[in-house]
């Protein structure tokens, strides 16, 4: 009976210690990975429930040879910028996440890893909002500037604009209305100069672009809006509207007061002749 209980004590003893061991030695494994990227800076981020280890980042091209990323050997950060990596753009990437190991007691063929989904830069970077201006051509047109968005790329000393990556592919979606309106149209233009004509003269008109490129899936085509600008209508004009007005209100109202003295002057006129001719009448 003694032996049976030390035989047990032992069972429970190798048992807890089985335990801890394999509780020391488990690696978590990269979770929720997924990719973020404006203007082409691209970053790779993920999830880990023991976020206490080091992480490397190898990428592959159009699912080719893995290749590690300069920038993410051994990081603690829980995301990796892969902006420069990920050349050509449209190209199709993924990621995989190895989860480095410190402890020398733990060996394994490969280390633990995730890869993420693939990623095509050229078709699914977000495109950040534009700027612009407008200004006026005649009564009832104008130009609309639209300052193409930098990205985070660099070739020498000189940064790439949104324009120098898609070229011809790139659009810009242009909706105008009239201030006092909620009627929207809409213009696109294959240049960052875009003339809207057709505008009725004096009215004021507000305006919003975004980035559009037909080539991509549906969910990216389109850039971010801009903020609202609105022109300021056409000053003179209005002036001009309110000299007319107070024109025609004077003429009518000198036409009135003349009618009306002249209509007075008769009847006291009349009434001067009807005396006059009474008071000549025998009685």
């Amino acid at each position: 009976m003694a032996s049976l209980n030390h035989v047990l004590c032992l069972g429970v003893c190798i048992s807890a210690w089985l335990i801890s061991t394999a509780d020391m030695t488990t690696v978590p494994t990269a979770e929720n990975i997924r990719w973020v990227s404006l203007d082409f800076k691209t970053i790779l981020m993920w999830t880990v429930k023991e976020p206490d280890h080091k992480f490397t980042v190898l990428y592959t091209v159009d699912d080719g040879d893995w290749q590690e990323s300069h920038d993410c050997i051994q990081v603690s950060d829980l995301e990796c910028d892969l902006t420069h990596d990920l050349q050509p753009f449209d190209r199709i990437y993924s990621a995989d996440i190895q989860t480095d190991t410190i402890d020398e007691d733990y060996t394994v063929d490969e280390p633990p890893h995730a890869v993420s989904p693939h990623f095509n830069p050229y078709k699914e970077s977000n495109i950040s909002a534009v700027k612009f201006t407008v200004r006026s051509v005649d009564k009832t047109r104008v130009i609309v500037n639209i300052t193409d968005p930098l990205t985070s790329i660099h070739v020498g000393q000189r940064q790439l604009s949104i324009r120098d990556i898609f070229a011809h592919d790139l659009q810009y979606k242009i909706i105008y209305h009239k201030s006092e309106s909620t009627g929207k149209k809409e213009i696109t233009s294959n240049s960052s100069v875009a003339e809207v004509p057709n505008l009725d003269e004096g009215q004021r008109y507000c305006f919003m672009v975004a980035a559009f490129i037909p080539s991509r899936p549906q969910n990216t085509k389109w850039g971010a809006w801009s903020e609202e600008s609105c022109t300021h209508g056409d000053p003179d004009l209005s002036l001009s509207a309110w000299v007319g007005a107070i024109f025609v209100f004077l003429t009518v109202l000198i036409i009135i007061i003349t009618v009306t003295v002249l209509c007075c002057r008769r009847r006291r006129e009349r009434n001067t002749g009807f005396q006059t001719y009474q008071s000549s009448t025998p009685i």
